[in-house]
């Protein structure tokens, strides 16, 4: 008798990683404006605000006031200043080429996981892991191909190097995840995450920072909000449903950004960036069949 699969949570996740594709784009438009780091600064900032009140409110009325103990503080902090360095290259690194293409790199992550878990948790890793692997990497060098012969030179190189140094950050953030919703709630996660990740890059941000125009703030607080209710209506998914249902989905993320970065930039979606992301998926599904755990993408 197969289990019926959780309709609410499977919308909820679709839903979430459309405003995680769309604030990726503003997050784009932001970094154009206003360069990587100080819109990444500045959406956390606006992150941390518009969560504040919901952290506040929990820690009042079922912590008593009362902060988390600081062996959960140390992994609150440790997670945010990892998010920093991912978030900037990431964003930097869309500067510089397709945002589909750089949602594509990004599914690397999760295999980039079960090698770090093996490292650090003392993990086996499988045949299948292997295989995957190396079949993700073909569509890596697919993707490679397709960016730098349509726009060779530096600018190309390094939007590729940051985008897949972000994947590897990004992996470590998931080994971090996972400890994390042992010990933490969804709201506490995201107001800590949101207020290191702020913290961290603010001594070079205020550093280089010009107060954003009217159009980069709209861009910044909307990121902000998106990048909320995504990471809440996530949580709340992934509480409710086996990891094995929702992981899936969270491939679709590829369309969203496609979509996304063709109407906001005019950003063609090419055969090779096709074939490149089919590649890395199936490297993905691959790793994580037959009672391997399953890998989360972003």
């Amino acid at each position: 008798m197969h289990t019926p699969r959780p309709l609410l949570p499977i919308i909820a996740t679709l839903i979430g990683l459309v405003f995680f594709s769309v604030m990726d784009g503003a997050m784009k438009g932001a970094s154009l404006m206003l360069g990587a780091f100080v819109a990444v600064f500045w959406r956390s900032t606006a992150s941390a605000v518009v969560v504040a009140p919901f952290w506040l409110r929990e820690t009042l009325l079922h912590r008593k006031g009362r902060l988390p103990p600081p062996a959960i503080l140390r992994l609150h902090v440790l997670r945010g200043v990892v998010t920093a360095g991912m978030g900037v290259l990431f964003f930097d690194g869309v500067v510089r080429m397709p945002l589909a293409q750089g949602m594509a790199l990004s599914f690397l992550a999760p295999l980039i996981a079960l090698y770090l878990a093996a490292l650090t948790l003392g993990e086996r890793v499988s045949h299948r892991a292997v295989m995957g692997s190396l079949l993700a990497l073909v569509g890596v060098a697919v993707i490679a191909r397709d960016q730098l012969g349509a726009a060779p030179g530096p600018g190309a190189w390094r939007g590729l190097v940051e985008i897949l140094a972000s994947a590897v950050l990004y992996a470590t953030t998931l080994v971090l995840q996972r400890r994390q919703a042992q010990v933490a709630s969804p709201v506490e996660v995201a107001f800590y995450q949101s207020l290191v990740t702020a913290t961290s890059l603010s001594p070079i941000a205020l550093a280089w920072t010009t107060w954003p125009t009217l159009l980069a703030w709209g861009l910044v607080v909307a990121g902000a909000i998106m990048s909320v209710i995504a990471m809440l209506l996530m949580a709340w998914a992934y509480a409710r449903a086996q990891a094995q249902v929702l992981v899936p989905l969270e491939y679709t993320a590829f369309i969203w950004a496609a979509i996304t970065g063709y109407v906001a930039f005019g950003e063609p979606v090419t055969r090779g960036t096709v074939a490149g992301v089919t590649l890395i998926v199936a490297g993905c599904i691959l790793a994580a069949r037959r009672g391997d755990p399953h890998p989360e993408p972003m």
